[in-house]
């Protein structure tokens, strides 16, 4: 099932996407209310409402080569970071290139999207709290990374975080491919059953310090070929199962 939040005679609206056609949902996670709405007169919005958004850094190890962080041991635990509502793109939009950074990279990723409040997890039932998948663009001032204290504007600088097009509900994040395409060019190819820790083991391990609430969303970390992006440049996140993620930098 694929769901959709869409902007609806002014208002953000969740809905269940039936081939070209949206029936309206009470919310994430709710009731069809009976009403429907062609896609192609809607605006798709990102299909989250997060009070955060919990990423994964360096959890693909020729990610953390091509960066030159490759000094020994595997990570025993994941890298986490965060990015604010505030960095949130819709899918399909126009992220303007910050003048302040001369190193704007794309990190594309699988994301996923919390359906119920998850605290203390276990890897057993870590899954039965997402309510779906889609793919998600973390952008990065790659300069700014190594003089933020905590990558704040590296990082969560508004809409540093395109997300869409969709959420896809029955999904298994375990062996999957991910890219990126720059103008048509692919740029990265991973899949997701090369990461360090999976989907599972990245719940576990943040719900032990932090409860996730329905809406937040959880970056799982980018495979390597990451990149600058220049201003008039279209990025494509492709998620194998999902669909693809289109941004356009202004």
């Amino acid at each position: 099932m694929r769901i959709v939040r869409i902007q609806h005679e002014g208002a953000a609206r969740w809905g269940q996407l039936d081939d070209q056609t949206v029936h309206l949902l009470t919310g994430l996670g709710g009731q069809t209310t009976g009403e429907t709405v062609p896609l192609d007169a809607t605006a798709l919005l990102a299909p989250a409402e997060p009070s955060k958004i919990v990423c994964v850094g360096r959890n693909y190890l020729d990610h953390i080569r091509e960066l030159g962080n490759d000094t020994g041991d595997l990570p025993k635990e994941p890298g986490i970071f965060l990015k604010g509502p505030n960095t949130l793109a819709e899918p399909g939009g126009t992220v303007d290139r910050p003048d302040w950074t001369e190193n704007f990279h794309f990190e594309g990723e699988l994301a996923l999207v919390i359906g119920t409040r998850a605290r203390h997890v276990t890897p057993d039932t870590a899954l039965a709290h997402v309510a779906g998948y889609t793919c998600g663009l973390d952008l990065t001032a790659r300069d700014r990374q190594k003089t933020d204290l905590q990558w704040f504007r590296a990082k969560a600088a508004d809409r540093f975080c395109p997300l869409g097009p969709w959420l896809e509900t029955e999904f298994d994040p375990a062996d999957v491919r991910v890219m990126t395409r720059v103008n048509g060019d692919t740029k990265q190819d991973g899949r997701t059953a090369h990461m360090i820790f999976d989907v599972p083991a990245i719940l576990v391990y943040v719900t032990r310090f932090v409860t996730l609430e329905p809406g937040d969303v959880v970056l799982t970390g980018t495979p390597e070929g990451v990149g600058p992006l220049q201003s008039g440049d279209t990025v494509e996140v492709e998620v194998e199962g999902i669909g693809v993620l289109s941004t356009r930098i202004g």
